[in-house]
């Protein structure tokens, strides 16, 4: 009997358990639609012990290691100058950390079974305008009284519509407090908080704390002033589209023969020359500019002042040694570029040689600085619908390029002889770049009969040391390997 009556509780706790099941959700949906919550939360809040959050401070940075072959900048800093160009690189340094690092770069963690609603992504706001804060909602258990804290820390809080039926403090501060013993009074006034930067920064942000409890978020507002656009009017020719631009030093000669080149293929396209040759020589043509530069200026320079007299979407670098082939089809570049709107920039090949690489940085620590490496023939995988080009870091002197991203970076004048791989380097992070095959052009590889040019184009020792004080200065950079 004693049995009996054991298996008959059993069963009669099997079906009590049943039926709860069933009808919980139900009771827990209506109740809470009833108090004026809109979520469907159909179990109620069942809060556990939440493991500790990670550290939420950036991580500390570490000295970068330099590799076999990698080349110590410090080496080639004279003694007597390395101490005082160490501190001015010290101050630059942490003058662009300053620029450059936010506080929305701090790691934000989300609770686990948190109650609160709020935006984790995308909310931006103009600088000193108030804009109403989107998603923040409060789902909780049913209780006598609600009570939630909105605290940030660049800015004010203000509630645009306001009740008889809930308090509110704190309004015009940092720091927003509503209670109500409503739920759905507290989320219809979370829906009309307004946020509103205190200080005018075209690109910042603020961090916001929401607090219900024991529960509290953290989540980010941009705080990024609205860029006009930049759009180009393309006509359906390549005179519309692209400019062709280089630079020339001593060299007509080949530069005219280029030109010949480029106008067996495209007539009426125009060139862009900037000419810092000590005694310089008019070119004339149709839609050909000359921008005779002080003698000896440089290479980058030169380039900047070609490419800032471009007024279209694209320009097409060329060397002035270089000649235009059947294979030299701007045509195709425009295409993958037209395709892909996140390109940049794309490199062909000279001579049926392509050339590119791909570049690694280590940031390191403040003091040292960091590490970069460059990989020949290096590159990240192919380009989507374009099997023949592949996406890498810097590319050969034969180039297409979106005009406005390329002078966002520019070309550093204090490089005036040997320089390529650095305006990659400056580039990097900013431009996206590939390279494809099936472009190509010529190269008329004369220049060495040029006793006067080759005078200037040898850079010797010095010139080559000054460029490695430039890395450890101006880039921050302990240590450089080329492979």
């Amino acid at each position: 009997m004693v049995i009996l009556r054991h298996k008959l509780q059993l069963a009669f706790i099997v079906i009590v358990s049943i039926a709860l099941g069933l009808l919980l959700p139900s009771f827990y949906k209506a109740a809470n639609q009833a108090m004026g919550i809109s979520k469907d939360v159909s179990t109620p809040k069942i809060r556990s012990s939440r493991p500790p959050l990670p550290p939420s401070s950036p991580p500390q940075t570490h000295p970068c290691t330099c590799g076999k072959g990698s080349k110590l900048l410090k080496d080639f800093i004279p003694p007597e100058q390395y101490e005082e160009l160490q501190q001015q690189r010290a101050k630059e340094w942490k003058q662009y950390k300053e620029r450059t690092t936010s506080v929305l770069s701090k790691p934000l963690y989300a609770l686990p079974n948190s109650p609160l609603q709020y935006p984790i992504q995308g909310f931006t706001v103009q600088p000193l305008q108030p804009t109403l804060i989107p998603g923040l909602g409060l789902y909780a258990e049913t209780q006598n009284n609600y009570k939630v804290v909105l605290k940030v820390s660049r800015g004010i809080l203000n509630v645009v519509k306001k009740t008889t039926e809930a308090t509110i403090e704190g309004e015009g501060s940092s720091t927003l407090t509503v209670e109500s013993s409503k739920p759905h009074v507290i989320n219809e006034l979370l829906s009309n908080v307004s946020y509103t930067s205190a200080f005018y920064h075209i690109n910042s942000g603020d961090l916001a704390t929401f607090q219900f409890e024991d529960d509290e978020v953290v989540f980010p507002i941009a705080i990024k002033r609205t860029q006009m656009p930049i759009l180009y009017k393309m006509g359906k020719d390549i005179s519309s589209q692209v400019t062709i631009v280089t630079k020339t030093f001593l060299r007509y000669p080949q530069l005219n023969k280029l030109i010949n080149s480029i106008r067996h293929f495209y007539t009426s396209v125009k060139i862009i020359i900037a000419d810092d040759s000590i005694e310089p020589q008019k070119v004339s043509g149709e839609n050909i500019e000359q921008y005779i530069m002080p003698p000896t200026q440089g290479w980058f320079a030169g380039r900047n002042l070609g490419v800032s007299q471009v007024t279209t979407k694209y320009f097409l670098w060329v060397d002035d040694d270089f000649l235009f082939t059947k294979d030299t089809k701007i045509e195709k570049f425009v295409e993958v570029m037209e395709a892909i709107p996140d390109l940049d920039l794309v490199g062909g090949s000279v001579m049926g040689t392509r050339y590119y690489f791909s570049l690694f940085y280590e940031e390191g620590d403040e003091e040292e600085g960091g590490c970069l490496y460059r990989k020949s023939d290096g590159h990240f995988h192919t380009l989507p619908g374009y099997p023949e080009c592949i996406l890498t870091d810097g590319v050969v002197n034969f180039f297409l390029a979106r005009t406005d991203s390329v002078r966002k970076v520019g070309f550093d004048p204090k490089l005036q002889r040997v320089a390529h791989s650095e305006v990659f380097m400056d580039g990097m992070g900013s431009l996206m770049i590939a390279s494809c095959s099936g472009v190509s052009i010529g190269h008329y590889s004369n220049s060495k009969t040029n006793k006067e040019y080759m005078k200037f184009r040898d850079p010797g020792e010095k010139d080559k040391e000054h460029k490695k004080r430039l890395h450890f200065s101006k880039n921050h950079l302990k240590c450089i390997k080329w492979g």
